[in-house]
């Protein structure tokens, strides 16, 4: 079975470095499914999950906030700019601190502010809709 090596890193870490045999994740311009032999891409991605089906048939799961993709016909490099495992994403603490962002987006004085805010509140809602397809599996 033909595999591809898979990485996906943050600044702060490294989450997964391992094979596998299909990878999907939330690209700039829709859901991306890879498959070994891939066709060379570089492209940004959105927030969203990463899911990476190892070649046993088990899933890894990696919460991304955005950054960029780099395919090569046997390699795949995740470059997020938050990544969190899918194990270790906490459903309560994203639900408060959504909230929370959209409390200060009813506060924000500038335009900058809630630019801001709304680009945090999307990352937010990314993360709950992902963990909840997560903790479906």
């Amino acid at each position: 079975m033909a595999t591809l090596h898979v990485d996906v890193v943050s600044a702060e870490e490294q989450i997964f470095s391992g094979e596998a045999k299909f990878v999907a994740l939330p690209g700039e311009s829709g859901e991306l499914g890879i498959l070994p032999k891939h066709t060379p891409l570089i492209t940004r991605i959105k927030p969203g999950a990463v899911r990476i089906e190892r070649p046993d048939g088990t899933e890894e799961f990696v919460f991304v906030a955005g950054g960029i993709l780099e395919v090569q016909p046997n390699r795949v490099t995740v470059l997020a700019d938050t990544a969190i495992r899918g194990k270790d994403l906490d459903e309560a603490k994203a639900v408060e601190a959504k909230k929370q962002a959209e409390e200060a987006l009813k506060n924000a004085k500038s335009e900058l502010d809630q630019a801001a805010i709304q680009n945090e509140l999307l990352t937010l809602a990314a993360q709950v809709a992902a963990l909840r397809k997560f903790r479906k599996k």
